[in-house]
């Protein structure tokens, strides 16, 4: 009976590995390979899931912004250091920004790896 249960939950743990890893022929890209420079006056949309933003980067001529906040996965809120700017569940805003690196975090508790869930914006 012991034997029984032991080989069940191995194969119930292999099952669930196997399926969690899944496979790709082409490599991973991710959207901050992919950021470009955003004109003054446009709109960026910061896609937020389980303790990261959709890009590692995002990129933004000086001036008047507007950020949308969409929550992917889980409940998460925005704030840029630096800027007046907060943003608590899905929602946006429009700031105004001078030239510089500004960092995105996320202002609302969302877990084991809340402190990691950063992004940089890149005023140019």
């Amino acid at each position: 009976m012991k034997k029984l249960f032991i080989t069940g939950v191995s194969i119930l743990l292999i099952g669930s590995l196997v399926a969690c890893a899944g496979s790709s022929d082409e490599p991973a890209t991710t959207k901050s390979e992919e950021a470009s420079t955003i004109e003054s006056g446009s709109t960026i949309v910061l896609e937020a899931s389980n303790w990261k933003f959709d890009q590692e980067e995002y990129k933004v001529s000086a001036g008047e912004v507007t950020i949308q906040l969409k929550n992917v996965e889980g409940y998460h809120g925005v704030e840029i250091e630096g800027a007046d700017l907060k943003i608590d569940g899905d929602g946006e805003q429009t700031v105004t920004l001078a030239a510089g690196e500004y960092i995105i975090y996320c202002s609302i508790p969302c877990g084991g790896d809340h402190d990691k869930m950063t992004a940089k914006l890149i005023v140019e």
